[in-house]
C-alpha cells in the first residue's frame, strides 16, 4: 500500500475524511479514509479501496477525483 497523493482532507466536527490516490497490490487505487477523532487521537476508523480503471474505460469524464 503506496499513498502517493492527497487529493482531498476534509474535516466536520469530530470527523475526517482523507482522500488519496495510490497503489495497492500493484494495482492503481483511491483510498477513502473516514476517521472519528475523541480528545486528540483517532477513536474510530473505516475505510475503503477502488480501483481506478483505465482512462479509457471511465463512464464520463469526472474520474475519481472530480470533486
Amino acid at each position: 500500500m503506496v499513498v502517493k497523493t492527497n487529493q482531498k482532507i476534509l474535516g466536520e466536527g469530530n470527523f475526517v475524511l482523507s482522500i488519496s490516490e495510490g497503489t495497492f497490490m500493484q494495482q492503481h487505487v483511491a483510498f477513502y479514509d473516514l476517521f472519528r477523532v475523541q480528545e486528540g487521537k483517532i477513536v474510530e476508523h473505516w475505510d475503503t479501496i477502488e480501483t481506478i480503471p483505465a482512462q479509457q474505460d471511465w463512464k464520463n469524464n469526472n474520474g475519481k477525483f472530480g470533486f
